[in-house]
């Protein structure tokens, strides 16, 4: 099968290995390219570090590497080792699990710093406030949206040749499905199988009229499981 992945070109080559090795051909066609916004650090101290996107990764070069780091997956957690953090705290992939994780870790009162992307959404940050810590937000990059389907996905889905889409953010559907809209490709896209990591993710495809189906858990694995087993 041809599948669609939209991810940042950072991503997609790992998911393309991945479908590979599952015996499918990604058609790769970012929607999005992540850039570093220029936005200052805040300059208020903070006891520990949440990172929800191993794109956050490279900003993380000047911070102290001896705090700690609440990363919301493994992927995650790797990049950040990768840059020398060793007290590095693994959620299971979704923010109600990694402010789980922290409000288990640490008492109430702490400053923790998100670093994050431009287009974040409100959790973990809304529940830990909730909880009694103090949550600062540092926009450190952004996906940046391209200003048309590549025109790679537009040929393949012009010609039938696309059997499944994955989609990883609710951002980048619905990017897929304007930008297809703009393409004149809105019903070619509605014919695919759309496979999201989460329901939220769904939500523009299916208020799009296209049918999608929802991974049991926030992973990437449970996200290529519904693939089903290799042809």
């Amino acid at each position: 099968m041809r599948v669609l992945v939209t991810r940042s070109p950072e991503d997609a080559g790992r998911t393309a290995e991945k479908l590979a090795a599952l015996g499918h051909a990604a058609c790769l066609a970012p929607v999005t390219r992540i850039v570093a916004t220029g936005d200052p650090r805040p300059e208020t101290s903070s006891d520990a570090l949440i990172v929800t996107s191993a794109h956050a990764v490279e900003a993380l070069a000047g911070l102290d590497r001896t705090r700690p780091v609440f990363a919301v997956g493994v992927h995650t957690a790797d990049a950040v080792r990768a840059q020398g953090f060793a007290r590095v705290s693994v959620a299971d992939g979704d923010a109600v699990s990694l402010a789980r994780l922290i409000r288990e870790t640490l008492p109430p009162g702490r400053a923790l710093l998100h670093v994050t992307g431009r287009h974040h959404k409100d959790e973990p940050a809304a529940s830990l406030k909730a909880a009694g810590f103090r949550v600062l937000v540092w926009e450190a990059y952004e996906a940046k949206a391209v200003e048309a389907l590549p025109e790679a996905a537009a040929a393949a889905l012009r010609t039938g040749q696309i059997g499944a889409a994955l989609h990883y953010s609710r951002r980048s559907a619905d990017l897929v499905v304007r930008l297809a809209e703009e393409a004149g490709l809105a019903s070619n896209l509605r014919a695919v199988s759309h496979l999201c990591l989460s329901a939220d993710v769904a939500a523009p495809l299916v208020a799009a009229g296209a049918a999608a189906r929802v991974a049991g858990n926030p992973s990437e694995d449970a996200l290529l499981g519904l693939l089903g087993p290799p042809p």
